[in-house]
């Protein structure tokens, strides 16, 4: 499955001056992961994010946003992000924030 290199590419730009980050295709698409957790990536042209569990339903109440069920079932603590929602640098950075808390709070890999 093809990925939204443009998106990846706004990805990489956001996350340069976080330590420890490394790409890995995951789920048909692109993963980025912070000191070895995954914390982001790109699926189609959705952003993919790995918010937890505390941030889970907080984040999947905001618009565009929905459940990650690449497997066909919901993955709890997962959601996609239509790419309507992060037309902005800004707004990209602001939904990429409980990914980047969720992936710091976890012990290194």
């Amino acid at each position: 499955m093809a990925y939204d290199e443009g998106l990846a590419q706004r990805l990489r730009d956001a996350l340069e001056e976080q330590p420890g980050v490394t790409e890995k295709r995951m789920f048909g698409g692109i993963a980025f992961l912070l000191r070895g957790n995954m914390c982001c990536g790109v699926v189609g042209s959705d952003l993919m994010l790995r918010v937890g569990p505390d941030a889970y339903a907080e984040t999947l109440a905001l618009p565009h946003t929905r459940e990650m069920d690449f497997t066909g079932k919901p993955m709890k603590g997962f959601v996609y992000v239509a790419a309507e929602a992060i037309a902005e640098d800004e707004d990209l950075h602001a939904r990429l924030a409980p990914a980047r808390a969720f992936a710091h709070a976890l012990p290194a890999k």
